[in-house]
């Protein structure tokens, strides 16, 4: 009868405590986690002062609104990129391209917990440009953290097939194997 009573306790007090667990687990609401950035204006300007600079082949104010420890992550899984990656990058851009431009609109938030705490800008927007005789629509979403007057980290999101396929290349399936 004992085994059976500490048996019940112990189940009890188990589902006591995953009830507990399950309610501290909770989401939260977006107003509990998100809200208005209150540097919106000094961070969107720092933001699209950045893409301007890129697309002007103004290095010199890449510089200066990137962080030191800039990281940019994407297109894809796994790239990302240093702030001096990123700037040689784009001056190796600018030897091949012409007739850049490019349109976006913007908004900003800012993360009040979490691994994405911070204040936060994202662009959506359409690059435009000539290379190897080809016109290239590229669409792309771009989002990066604001601190301290600097960018200190970027995603960017666009479709690297949809470019090369516009350029000219082919995707060839492999061979299969009999």
């Amino acid at each position: 009868m004992k085994t059976i009573l500490k048996t019940i306790a112990l189940v009890v007090f188990l589902f006591i405590g995953q009830i507990t667990t399950a309610q501290e687990q909770e989401t939260k609401s977006f107003n509990e986690v998100v809200t208005q950035n209150p540097t919106a204006e000094e961070d969107l300007k720092i933001v699209t002062d950045y893409l301007d600079a890129v697309i002007n082949n103004k290095m010199d104010i890449v510089d200066n609104l990137l962080s030191d420890t800039y990281v940019n992550n994407g297109p894809s899984n796994g790239e990302s990129s240093t702030k001096a990656e990123e700037i040689a990058s784009w001056k190796d851009i600018h030897k091949i391209r012409t007739n850049q431009k490019n349109e976006y609109v913007v908004n900003t938030w800012r993360v009040l917990e979490g691994d994405y705490k911070g204040h936060w800008v994202s662009i959506w927007g359409t690059y435009t440009f000539t290379q190897d005789g080809a016109d290239i629509i590229l669409p792309y979403q771009y989002t990066a953290m604001v601190e301290n007057g600097k960018i200190q980290k970027s995603v960017i999101y666009y479709d690297n097939l949809a470019i090369a396929k516009a350029m000219g290349y082919t995707l060839t399936p492999p061979k299969k194997k009999e």
